[in-house]
């Protein structure tokens, strides 16, 4: 399916919003309906880049794919037979990296960089305790595929993960990254054709004990 990416990214979201806004330490930031006297719930999750984020002052956390890479490891699969004379043809195996940034206004709150660790060590948290989607957490034309993508923490270099920052014209800000595998986007043609096998014969005899010419 050409939505793999896009459904992958929006299950990706869709998770961690909601065990930040489980969270009680985090909901009144990012829960609006949160019941504290002191909630305001006006972070968000979202796939902008850090900078969109900041152009229309929002807050909350940067999940920005910047980066799509093939699988070269599952990339000569069998294809998969999916009828007594068809063959579904190979997808495309990728893997997505993700550029997670947590964003808080520091004229606004003077507890700015406290906050940017506890959001990203939840996230840290959430992921070491339960590294995949799967089942219910799908969303898109995933949800009940049966499909199941695993999230990596990457261990990138100060040097690499400052070149994204480079790429963005940003200074440097607190982020980690995350790849998420195996996305597959599948063929948009038909299954091949092909022509079973009905009958397979064994031919007995004598072996000839003379050389070949």
């Amino acid at each position: 399916m050409m939505s793999a990416i896009r459904d992958v990214s929006v299950s990706f979201l869709a998770f961690v919003e909601q065990m930040l806004r489980d969270d009680p330490h985090l909901s009144p930031y990012f829960d609006p309906t949160d019941p504290s006297a002191s909630a305001l719930g006006t972070m968000i999750l979202t796939l902008d880049t850090p900078q969109e984020m900041e152009d229309n002052e929002q807050e909350g956390v940067s999940l920005w794919l910047y980066l799509v890479q093939r699988d070269e490891q599952t990339l000569n699969r069998p294809p998969r037979r999916v009828g007594l004379d068809q063959l579904e043809r190979r997808p495309l195996p990728l893997r997505l990296h993700y550029l997670v940034t947590p964003i808080v206004d520091r004229e606004v709150r003077t507890d700015a960089a406290e906050l940017e660790q506890l959001v990203l060590g939840k996230i840290l948290q959430i992921f070491h305790d339960d590294a995949s989607i799967a089942g219910a957490r799908l969303r898109g034309m995933l949800a009940g595929s049966g499909l199941e993508f695993f999230v990596r923490l990457e261990p990138l270099s100060l040097e690499e993960i400052t070149r994204v920052w480079d790429a963005l014209d940003k200074p440097y800000q607190l982020c980690v990254s995350y790849e998420v595998s195996v996305v597959p986007i599948a063929s948009a043609f038909d299954p091949a054709r092909i022509v079973p096998v009905d009958l397979v014969t064994t031919e007995v005899g004598p072996a000839s004990l003379t050389e070949p010419a």
